[in-house]
């Protein structure tokens, strides 16, 4: 009798970790740019006291494009040029950061990097930036930001079609 109960135990873990597998494949999507082009649009918000724009393309060529662009008072802030592409059976998104007079903060060769972690119908997690999609007019973008002490603070963009 106990090597019964011993083989139904066996068997309730391995029916359950195959149902996390299964849950885990269905929930993930592959990591390809057609899984991800609900991000593109214009999209505008509020962040760090301004106006937000952010425009991304539809997929092409191998990957996505966006700019954005902050303006406070009227002026605006800084510009972003911003891409996803697929590289090596993966995502990546580069950006690069320039002041209003398209001077870039990064050098030449130089590139602020976003591997890609996951992608879910409604996620695309990159470490240290990700995409949650709210509805087809509205996302939020999280990014996690040094502030002027060295530590890192999640800032949420809210953006709206």
């Amino acid at each position: 009798m106990n090597y019964l109960y011993s083989l139904l135990f066996l068997l309730s873990l391995s029916v359950s970790a195959q149902t996390e597998k299964d849950i885990e494949i269905v929930d993930s999507l592959a990591p390809k740019l057609e899984n991800i082009k609900w991000i593109s649009g214009n999209w505008k918000g509020e962040a760090f006291g301004g106006q937000t724009e952010e425009n991304w393309s539809e997929p092409s060529g191998g990957s996505m494009m966006a700019t954005f662009k902050l303006i406070n008072d009227g002026e605006v802030s800084f510009y972003e040029i911003e891409i996803i592409r697929e590289v090596e059976n993966s995502l990546i998104l580069q950006l690069k950061h320039f002041d209003t007079d398209l001077k870039g903060w990064e050098t030449k060769n130089e590139t602020v990097d976003f591997p890609l972690i996951k992608i879910t119908p409604t996620q695309v997690i990159f470490e240290g930036m990700s995409f949650e999609k709210v509805n087809e007019n509205e996302m939020n973008v999280y990014v996690d930001i040094k502030n002027d002490n060295g530590d890192i603070e999640l800032v949420k963009f809210n953006y709206k079609k």
